[in-house]
């Protein structure tokens, strides 16, 4: 596999690319979605050292040179300036404004059983709770970045891609070169999560050695790699339950209000206003309540969303698993128990929560000051259980000691694999509790790791991962880590502090 090349250093990322003749670009994009560049100062980027041409992009400029310390030491002398846009004014508060507004408005529906109004108006108990959750960024290790070589019959293109067609694609048009005469060569990625699906620093690539008529390595700074992402939507869903005399929820309702990723990638998929994406993980809820409604209100901003690690299931889960325990507190009963009763009729659902509460000693006490939490979710064909185990000191701060999970993923072919995507999806469900992209002035606030963090190795847990020996067909395990792991953490803070997180970034 590609462990001794990763070891050794010898594999190579889009980054390490080298070809002859080679020259190395950076670029500064509008800090405002869409805006476009009304002035900048070429002559001044020519006169460090290296730099051999500035190039004028959609919605920015580059600048070419021998390296890439010369080409952003030109860019900094472009003082480049950027025409005013429509999206100026545009703030965090006024895009929450709109998602709040879609909360009184009609929705598609997403999923419609049983009569949620009569068991509702019959119900002896009605809970009602509204979550959200905040644009996110992908933030992988290595920046965007793409080698192209434009000749004049061909185009070769050197780039860590999630879609080696869709790359193929886009250099023929930008080119004008038949498709057969474009080759990509694909590199290995050094974190994709959604964000290498998307072909943005392609084009520029392939743009630039077009102009330039030289082969091109393209390298984002971070700080362009944070501000003009496609990001995961901001969401706010609310949720309606009706419980009986037993405790037991009869009625489950939820309003989904947020961006369509689909709607931009894959539109011909949006049906009537639903977003497939949009609502998985609520529409096909896994919980037996009798009576079920979901709908979704669709809203657009002028911030560009994508895939993110494990899509729509990455917000939902955290909204479903968190009001589950909102449940179970209401009625007094252990948020395993009851998650167990709901799930009674479905055996690969029992046996991964009764293998999570055995290995995570869930019904003992936990050690003094240490607090659980607990989530399950099903996706990508694989369902999996969380159980987070945390303290929270007297400043608030939360420390996760623990993390046990439980995947069943049907036939586990490489478990060592499947161990390792576990812990990696962990990781970046828990660098999710810190993050949040806020915009002022129509722009993204955040820049680097600074102020949009990713885990550092100190604040890693202990994570333990359990497989389930199963014969059922093969479902992901690149996805499904990441979407209780939040939830885990957040029931674990109610459980320490009373606390109920419904909206994130922990602050």
């Amino acid at each position: 596999l590609d462990t001794p090349a990763k070891v050794d250093g010898s594999a190579q990322f889009g980054i390490d690319v080298k070809v002859p003749n080679m020259l190395i670009a950076t670029i500064k994009q509008s800090p405002v979605f869409g805006g476009k560049v009304k002035h900048y100062n070429e002559a001044a980027a020519k006169t460090i050292k290296g730099v051999k041409a500035v190039v004028e992009i959609p919605n920015g400029v580059a600048v070419v040179a021998e390296n890439y310390w010369q080409a952003k030491k030109g860019l900094d002398a472009l003082n480049v300036r950027f025409a005013e846009t429509e999206y100026d004014n545009i703030d965090t508060a006024s895009i929450t404004k709109v998602l709040q507004q879609g909360l009184t408005e009609k929705g598609a529906v997403a999923h419609s059983s049983g009569d949620v109004q009569a068991a509702l108006k019959a119900a002896k108990t009605t809970l009602e709770a509204e979550y959200s959750v905040p644009f996110l960024a992908h933030a992988t290790m290595e920046p965007m970045n793409c080698t192209a070589d434009v000749r004049k019959d061909s185009c070769e293109v050197w780039v860590g891609t999630q879609i080696q067609d869709g790359a193929q694609q886009l250099a023929a048009k930008v080119t004008g070169l038949p498709k057969e005469k474009i080759t990509v060569h694909t590199t290995y990625l050094g974190g994709g999560f959604g964000r290498r699906f998307e072909l943005d620093f392609v084009a520029q690539a392939v743009l630039l050695s077009k102009a330039v008529g030289q082969p091109i390595k393209l390298v984002w700074s971070r700080e362009e790699d944070t501000q003009h992402d496609f990001y995961r939507p901001a969401m706010i869903t609310k949720f309606t339950a009706g419980l009986d005399n037993n405790g037991m929820p009869t009625a489950f309702k939820a309003r989904i209000v947020g961006q369509s990723v689909f709607q931009r990638v894959f539109p011909g998929m949006v049906k009537n206003g639903l977003d497939p994406a949009a609502v998985e993980g609520i529409a096909e809820l896994g919980y037996d309540i009798p009576n079920q409604y979901t709908d979704y209100v669709m809203k657009k901003t002028h911030v560009p969303v994508g895939f993110w690690r494990s899509v729509g299931h990455s917000h939902n889960a955290f909204f479903v698993e968190s009001f589950i325990d909102e449940m179970a507190h209401s009625s007094g009963k252990n948020p395993y128990q009851l998650r167990r009763a709901l799930l009674s009729k479905k055996p690969r659902f029992i046996k991964v929560l009764e293998t999570l509460a055995d290995k995570s000693a869930w019904e003992k006490p936990a050690a003094k000051g240490r607090y659980r939490g607990m989530a399950i979710h099903n996706s990508f064909g694989s369902i999996v259980g969380e159980v987070a185990e945390i303290s929270v000191n007297d400043r608030g701060d939360v420390t996760v000691h623990r993390v046990v999970c439980v995947v069943d993923c049907g036939i586990a072919v490489n478990p060592s694999t499947i161990k390792a995507q576990m812990e990696s999806a962990i990781v970046f469900g828990l660098s999710a509790l810190k993050e949040a992209i806020t915009l002022k002035n129509g722009r993204v606030e955040q820049s680097n790791f600074h102020d949009f963090p990713v885990l550092p190795m100190a604040e890693m847990p202990q994570v333990d991962v359990h497989i389930i020996p199963s014969e059922d067909k093969p479902g992901g395990v690149g996805e499904p880590g990441t979407p209780p792991i939040v939830p885990a953490v957040t029931n674990a803070i109610f459980a320490a502090t009373g606390k109920r997180i419904r909206s994130l970034p922990l602050i």
